[in-house]
């Protein structure tokens, strides 16, 4: 049988945001995995490879070029591609489109988090920022959320405006702080390196949810939501030392890192969780290998599966 070579047009249509968060929440059941990142250059040219070794799962190797020089040429500056090896004996089991893994690993990460944290009767949720990440939220936010209505909040009003008219129940705002008043949950997908959300626009019972900063410089959320709300990662490892968001605060002591009260692998202990009604909670979205591991897995099953159907 020759390798699987599984595109976004093929896959996509069989996979599930619900089905996904399952996969997600199974995977850290797992033994904790190995993670690590290799970077090569050759001038403004880049080679990230992020890779991921989870005992029971596999492995799997995240690979992006980014080349900026292909804007001028009419071409993407990113591509890439998804290594998924056997856990039982280490060969090559299928190479899974790049953009598919990057997308339904971030947007189902998130989802993940805020079926365990947010309000499950949250009615508003509020998208800051109308990029490709935007996009993949209000679908996955949609089916976690069915009966919810969507505000969509853009540095350029046009860019909301547009990002409205593709989606259902979905409303652009120009005025941040009466939007985030407003919404159940706030997501936001930004590049952002001063924050954008202050706390002292939050109410209690809210669900706040950070993708966009992902450098050591970037930051979505001020500091008094920090303060504020009950504060939970998706892994520890890929997060404190690495993103902005919280990087900045632990070494000005605004926060300290026992005020992280869960991460995923918490998840089978039943630590990542609300409280209460009234409890404000913020969840990091920092990404990982480990969470391309087990989305790309997913999808390699969900693919073969259809192909099996088919």
């Amino acid at each position: 049988m020759s390798l699987p070579i599984i595109s976004r047009a093929e896959a996509e249509p069989h996979l599930d945001w619900l089905a996904l968060t399952e996969a997600l929440e199974a995977g850290h059941g797992l033994p904790r995995a190995e993670i690590g990142d290799t970077f090569l250059r050759r001038g403004e040219d880049t080679l990230l490879s992020r890779s991921a070794f989870i005992d029971g799962l596999g492995i799997a190797v995240k690979s992006a070029t980014v080349f900026p020089g292909n804007a001028a040429r009419g071409g993407p500056t990113i591509n890439g591609a998804v290594s998924l090896f056997s856990d039982a004996d280490g060969t090559l089991e299928a190479m899974v489109d790049f953009h598919l893994v990057t997308k339904w690993k971030t947007a189902g990460d998130s989802l993940l988090a805020a079926r365990k944290l947010a309000r499950p009767d949250s009615e508003v949720i509020l998208i800051v920022g109308a990029g490709t990440v935007g996009h993949a939220l209000r679908p996955a936010y949609g089916a976690g959320f069915p009966g919810a209505r969507f505000l969509v909040w853009n540095r350029t009003p046009a860019a909301a405006e547009a990002f409205a008219a593709e989606h259902p129940e979905t409303e652009a705002v120009t005025d941040l702080e009466a939007a985030v008043r407003r919404a159940d949950i706030v997501t936001s997908a930004t590049m952002s390196t001063a924050p954008l959300i202050k706390g002292a626009w939050l109410r209690p019972g809210q669900h706040l949810d950070g993708i966009g900063a992902y450098r050591a410089d970037m930051r979505e959320y001020d500091d008094e939501v920090l303060r504020r709300a009950s504060l939970f990662v998706d892994s520890r490892d890929t997060t404190l030392g690495h993103i902005g968001e919280l990087k900045i605060p632990l070494a000005e002591g605004v926060i300290s890192e026992a005020d992280i009260l869960a991460d995923f692998y918490d998840l089978p202990a039943g630590r990542f969780t609300r409280t209460g009604d009234a409890e404000i909670t913020f969840f990091k979205n920092g990404g990982g290998a480990h969470l391309d591991l087990m989305t790309a897995h997913h999808i390699l099953k969900v693919w073969s599966a259809a192909q099996g159907a088919g």
